[in-house]
């Protein structure tokens, strides 16, 4: 059923947004058979378990780390990790910064924003982001890249709200843009919207959906 969902999916995704296989607790197996169907994005949220993962798969995997990074852990994913969803501390991208040096690469991050009425969610405000683009001590970060902004809506089943989380996404989106990254181009990505309200997502400006328990079945 793997490859059928992932084509289901991918008729209902525009091609200007990226889809996220979200493969946390799923066994390699099913990583391989939605890459033999296609797909080389996927999303982890436990660092052992990529770690794991990016060694025993296929090395043209774009690997994305999409849950809640400890600092402390970023050494382990640094050497391959291709984008970092969810920097929600200057510490952390410091971090980030970092260990990217140490392994001769620049490292994508997108900046997680606190949208949620909800506090277990992590993430900044657009004052936060403001003051940290703004420091001196950001411009010495040499081995990072802010590539865009990252967001998690309410766990609710209210669609208005979902849709007006995510819009005021977009606009921090914008902010940002207009202000730190007019001229560049890589900043892009706004990575919102997961099984249950992507289309939302997409409609309100999502360049990139994280998808897991609708490609690989409910978790288990």
């Amino acid at each position: 059923m793997i490859k059928e969902n992932l084509e289901y999916i991918s008729s209902t995704i525009p091609d200007h947004v990226t889809l996220v296989a979200v493969s946390k607790t799923k066994p390699e197996e099913m990583l391989l058979e939605a890459y033999e169907a296609g797909q080389r994005v996927f999303g982890e949220n436990r660092v052992q378990e990529l770690v794991t993962k990016e060694a025993n798969l296929p090395k043209d995997i774009e690997w994305h780390m999409i849950g809640h990074l400890q600092s402390k852990k970023v050494k382990s994913i640094a050497p391959f990790v291709s984008l970092i969803h969810g920097v929600d501390s200057f510490k952390l991208l410091k971090e980030i910064n970092k260990q990217a040096a140490k392994n001769n690469r620049t490292i994508r991050c997108l900046l997680q924003f606190h949208i949620a009425e909800e506090s277990t969610k992590f993430g900044f405000s657009l004052e936060e982001v403001k003051k940290l683009l703004s420091s001196d001590e950001m411009q010495t970060l040499n081995n990072v890249t802010i590539c865009g902004v990252m967001g998690m809506a309410t766990f609710t089943s209210d669609q208005r709200q979902v849709r007006e989380e995510f819009r005021a996404l977009k606009q921090y989106f914008n902010a940002i843009k207009s202000t730190f990254f007019a001229q560049e181009s890589e900043f892009n990505i706004i990575s919102m919207g997961m099984s249950g309200d992507y289309e939302i997502a997409i409609s309100e400006g999502s360049t990139m959906v994280r998808v897991g328990s609708s490609i690989f079945g409910a978790r288990g």
